[in-house]
């Protein structure tokens, strides 16, 4: 059984028992979440899509930890014009366990 669950403006295929990336969400670690916004329950035999949510479906889901992603660099040069920059950016992030879907 999987699901495509809808946190914030991303769209995640999850199971139960996956571990996923998420950006950075309001809650403390070790904290339960759940997630009402399921586009789509897959159960084996059975699809359900939801239009545009499916209301009687929820995902669960366990706030591993916050932690930060790699590091992405953008430099820009100017040949001739004694011009450059260099910029670091690193993204902040959610690591969630998917605990249950519950339909």
């Amino acid at each position: 059984m999987y699901a495509i669950v809808q946190i914030g403006s991303a769209q995640y295929k999850v199971s139960q028992g996956d571990t996923i990336e998420t950006h950075l969400l309001e809650s403390k670690e070790g904290a339960d979440i759940t997630f009402d916004q399921v586009i789509l329950l897959c159960d084996n035999s059975t699809v359900k899509i939801g239009q545009p949510f499916l209301k009687e479906v929820k995902v669960l889901a366990k706030v591993v930890r916050h932690n930060l992603a790699a590091k992405v660099l953008s430099y820009k040069y100017r040949p001739k014009k004694d011009s450059a920059w260099k910029k670091g950016h690193r993204q902040k992030l959610t690591t969630l366990t998917i605990t249950k879907i519950a339909a």
